[in-house]
C-alpha cells in the first residue's frame, strides 16, 4: 500500500474543498434550513406525530439524507471528472498508485467532505427542530456508509459523463425524486397499499428508514434490510469500478 501517495491524493482532493468551503457549504446548508422552516417550524407545529414523533423531528433524517446523498454523488463526480476533462489524469494514471489506491484517495476525500456537511447540516437542524439521537455511534457509522455508497457512484458517474451537464442528470432527475418519495416527510404505512408495495422497489427508502431507527428507534423496515441494501449497492458499485479500471472505459482511453 502507498500510504504517503493516497495521503497526497487525499490531501489534494480535500484541498479545494477548504478553499471554497463557504459556498460548498452555504449553499446545501441554506437550501436545507429553508426546508426547516418551511416543514419542520412552520406545518410541523400544525401536524401531529408520525410513529410517535413529533413531524419536525421525523423528516430530519430524511433531509439530512437528502443532502449527504446528492452531495456525496457531485463530490465524488466532479473529483474524478475533472481531471479527465484537463487532461491531467493521466498524470495520476502514471503515479505509483494501484487502482484500489487512486479509489481510496478520491472517495475517501469525498465522503470526508459529506461527512462535514452532514454535521453542519444536523448542528444546523437543531436550531430549527428538537430531536434526539438515541444511538449517535451507529447513525455515525450508517451515514458514513451511506457516504461511501453514493461517493462510489459518483465516481462511476464523473468516469461516465462525457459533459458537466450529465454530471447533474443522476443527482437532479433521479436521486432527488427518489429520495423525496423514499418516505423523507411521510411513513411509508401511511400510504395505500399499492404505492406501499412500489416504495418497496425504491432503494433509498430502506436507507431513510434505518437511519431514522438510529435517531427514534422507529423505522418502516428492520435495520438488517437496510444495511443488506447498503453493503449490496456497494458491492455492486466495486464491480463495476474494477471493470472500469480493468478495461480503461473513458479513462485510459
Amino acid at each position: 500500500m502507498n500510504y504517503y501517495g493516497v495521503i497526497a491524493l487525499y490531501k489534494f482532493e480535500l484541498s479545494r474543498f477548504f478553499r471554497t468551503i463557504l459556498g460548498s457549504l452555504a449553499t446545501p446548508v441554506i437550501s436545507t434550513s429553508l426546508y426547516f422552516i418551511v416543514f419542520g417550524s412552520a406545518m410541523g407545529s400544525q401536524m401531529s406525530y408520525i410513529d410517535g414523533v413529533p413531524f419536525g423531528a421525523f423528516i430530519v433524517p430524511g433531509l439530512l439524507l437528502l443532502s449527504v446523498l446528492t452531495e456525496s454523488l457531485s463530490n465524488a463526480s466532479f473529483g474524478i471528472y475533472l481531471p479527465r476533462f484537463t487532461g491531467t489524469i493521466y498524470e495520476v494514471l502514471s503515479a505509483p498508485l494501484s487502482a484500489f489506491e487512486l479509489l481510496l484517495g478520491y472517495v475517501g476525500a469525498a465522503a470526508t467532505k459529506s461527512l462535514i456537511l452532514g454535521i453542519v447540516i444536523l448542528a444546523t437542524a437543531r436550531i430549527f427542530v428538537p430531536f434526539t439521537v438515541l444511538h449517535p455511534l451507529l447513525m455515525l457509522g450508517f451515514l458514513i456508509l451511506v457516504s461511501i455508497s453514493f461517493c462510489l457512484l459518483g465516481f462511476i458517474l464523473g468516469v461516465w459523463a462525457t459533459g458537466f451537464e450529465k454530471l447533474q442528470i443522476v443527482p437532479m432527475m433521479v436521486v432527488t425524486p427518489l429520495t423525496f418519495l423514499g418516505g423523507s416527510f411521510y411513513s411509508i404505512s401511511m400510504l395505500p397499499p399499492f404505492f406501499q408495495k412500489l416504495s418497496l422497489f425504491n432503494p433509498i427508502v430502506y436507507l431513510i428508514s434505518g437511519f431514522r431507527w438510529t435517531f427514534y428507534g422507529v423505522s418502516d423496515f428492520s435495520l438488517f434490510i437496510s444495511f443488506f441494501v447498503i453493503f449490496t449497492f456497494i458491492s455492486a458499485c466495486l464491480i463495476l469500478i474494477f471493470i472500469i479500471f480493468k478495461t480503461g472505459y473513458r479513462i485510459k482511453s
